[in-house]
């Protein structure tokens, strides 16, 4: 895949406030650098081993790098100290690892299973509060947002948004905390992300040419 050919207008129809996150498992290092030269300077990755080559591919540009697929325990000490974001948190064995191993305060986001999906991983929504409140003893955990999927099939995003919308404020009011960013939105459903208040979204397949 390559980099569409109008990427500077299709990145300018973004708001200002919302991070495009690229989402790059299906590209090389080559096509990171256009959309680097294009303004893009997020990244997200989902495996481990692709991410460390990239990441030491493109060493020299100052990329923010986000991990946005699940994180194996067994593999979290290799990438942990290279990352500055992680979308995927959803255990508190994978909050030991990183405790164990991060250097400084990791920015984390909660994924959150919103929709209770078997096939998909995430912190059911409705321990999600419970699970915030045992990860606030990490000192290596910056709780900074909540991460969600949509159902793939389904007509209406907006609703699925607006519940991780709702647990957020829910989970600021009950444990007095803040939690500033949502990950929601993807190349198909990203517009109703925005609409619905997503900070983050996570874009790959629209940004290229198959």
């Amino acid at each position: 895949m390559k980099v569409r050919n109008d990427i500077k207008e299709f990145i300018s129809t973004i708001p200002n406030n919302v991070t495009l996150v690229a989402a790059t498992k299906y590209v090389d290092a080559v096509e990171m650098k256009t959309l680097f030269a294009n303004g893009v300077t997020n990244f997200g990755e989902n495996r481990v081993d692709a991410f460390l080559n990239k990441y030491d591919a493109l060493k020299d540009l100052e990329i923010t790098w986000h991990f946005i697929g699940h994180l194996q325990r067994n593999k979290a000490k290799e990438v942990i100290n290279k990352i500055d974001y992680l979308h995927s948190l959803d255990s508190l064995k994978l909050a030991d690892e990183i405790e164990k191993y991060r250097s400084t305060p990791l920015n984390t986001f909660v994924e959150v299973s919103i929709n209770l999906e078997e096939s998909k991983n995430g912190v059911p929504y409705y321990q999600t509060e419970e699970f915030i409140k045992s990860l606030l003893k990490y000192k290596k955990i910056n709780l900074v947002g909540l991460m969600m999927m949509t159902i793939k099939e389904s007509e209406d995003k907006e609703s699925q948004f607006a519940k991780l919308v709702e647990l957020k404020k829910k989970i600021e009011t009950n444990l007095n905390i803040k939690i500033p960013y949502l990950s929601m939105g993807m190349s198909e459903d990203y517009f109703d992300a925005i609409k619905e208040g997503a900070t983050h979204i996570r874009l790959g397949r629209i940004l290229f040419n198959e």
